[in-house]
């Protein structure tokens, strides 16, 4: 299979996309066709683990560029850990997505992303770039470290993540560098997107992504769209998903897994205040704007990146999109209050993430739209362990809650990260100077 640029259709192969990360053209790399799963797969589905799932998914993505031994062993290492579908309430499912190493769904994409550049890299030198809003650089830190030839560099918006998630950032040392930018996360993805662009860096090093702009991030995250049907097929419902959305990956993987054939009755793309996609489905209009901090912090982006991805699924036809995606924002006051009704109706914890789908699904449910079966079963994705906003889950629940080891044991490292302005040039320098 070919890969080709969301923009000026630049066409090349899987290793070339997954190492590159950004095409030249500044576009998105993009499957030529999303392939298509055989009724045979899908009547097997709920007899199949989550690994042979993610191997079989992959495999259609990646074709003959790796041996099926060399990709289930990849398989085999990332997805091991669980990824349970809870139920909250009658006909409403969490999708735990916190159980892997630094306790955020991003493990999953990082982690494949890693063992594949790995892979194809064949252990020459890469500088990797990533601007994170919070648990992407953790991720990818945990997934990169001590990889071979590999140095890893993390954009971050000072003080503009949790301080837990700062800890997970800033305290690897080896061959993870943390960036601490005096700027909003929009800021971090722009010097993100400069800096693998920037012709001389080009020159002097090979670079790559490792946000969500990198197809190796995207196809794992499908994995656990068809993972969370296995366990829910049973139900015989309709089954939305309501996707916590900040740059807009982890539903564009879900659009993959519907395109493949599994039969996802819908999505919500559920916002904070930070509100570009639904202002689009409701306009027409696209209108990138400066983003907002908020309680759900990971989701404080005012230009998506993988809008350009959704565009090119949809033709760029705001009535294609509305087939597929409702869309709703909510605010800090109203992710309040759904943490506080769940945890007291229900006794179940939500992140102020997973709270912003949780809200999406109620808004589904009251809009009563012609389209949207009323019996439906609702998925959210809880997309990091509440211990991750302990600051905030306590205030707004008023107890205290326990923390993880595995993530109390960052609160005992010391901090290590470098700060800059939000100034292109003092980056490139420092990165030259790393050499």
């Amino acid at each position: 299979m070919k890969y080709i640029s969301t923009r000026q259709k630049q066409a090349t192969n899987i290793k070339t996309a997954i190492l590159k990360g950004l095409a030249d053209d500044g576009g998105l790399f993009m499957p030529e066709y999303i392939p298509q799963l055989d009724s045979e797969f899908f009547e097997n589905l709920p007899n199949l683990s989550l690994q042979e799932i993610g191997f079989r998914v992959a495999k259609e993505f990646l074709g003959e560029s790796i041996s099926d031994e060399n990709l289930k062993e990849i398989i085999d290492e990332v997805l091991n850990f669980e990824i349970p579908a809870i139920k909250i309430s009658e006909n409403i499912y969490s999708l735990e997505l916190f159980h892997g190493p630094t306790m955020a769904f991003k493990d999953v994409g990082a982690r494949f992303m890693a063992r594949m550049m790995s892979y194809f890299s064949g252990g020459k030198p890469m500088k990797v770039i990533a601007a994170t809003s919070g648990d992407t650089g953790s991720a990818v830190a945990s997934g990169f470290f001590g990889v071979q030839g590999i140095e890893v560099y993390i954009l971050y918006p000072k003080g503009k993540v949790s301080p837990l998630q700062e800890k997970q950032l800033t305290t690897w040392g080896g061959n993870i560098k943390a960036l601490e930018i005096d700027g909003t996360f929009d800021d971090c993805q722009a010097l993100a997107k400069q800096i693998l662009s920037d012709e001389e860096l080009n020159q002097k090093f090979t670079l790559t992504s490792a946000n969500s702009i990198n197809i190796a991030r995207l196809i794992p995250q499908s994995f656990y769209y068809f993972w969370a049907f296995a366990q829910l097929q049973k139900l015989k419902k309709p089954i939305v998903f309501s996707v916590p959305s900040g740059n807009f990956g982890n539903l564009t993987a879900g659009l993959f897994a519907k395109k493949m054939g599994l039969p996802i009755h819908h999505f919500v793309a559920s916002t904070n205040e930070n509100d570009v996609v639904p202002k689009f489905l409701e306009t027409g209009n696209y209108e990138s704007k400066p983003s907002k901090q908020t309680i759900s912090n990971a989701m404080d982006v005012g230009n998506p990146s993988n809008f350009e991805r959704m565009k090119s699924l949809f033709n760029n036809d705001v009535s294609e999109f509305k087939k597929e995606i409702e869309s709703y924002s909510f605010s800090d006051e109203a992710t309040k209050k759904a943490m506080q009704e769940v945890k007291k109706d229900f006794n179940y914890t939500l992140d102020p993430h997973g709270a912003v789908a949780y809200l999406g699904l109620q808004a589904l449910r009251q809009a009563q739209s012609d389209k949207i079966n009323e019996d439906f079963v609702g998925v959210l994705l809880e997309t990091a362990h509440p211990a991750k906003f302990v600051e905030v889950v306590e205030d707004v629940l008023k107890e205290q809650i326990e923390i993880p080891e595995k993530l109390e044991a960052f609160n005992k490292r010391e901090k290590k990260s470098v700060e800059f302005p939000v100034d292109f040039e003092a980056v490139k320098n420092y990165l030259i100077q790393e050499k």
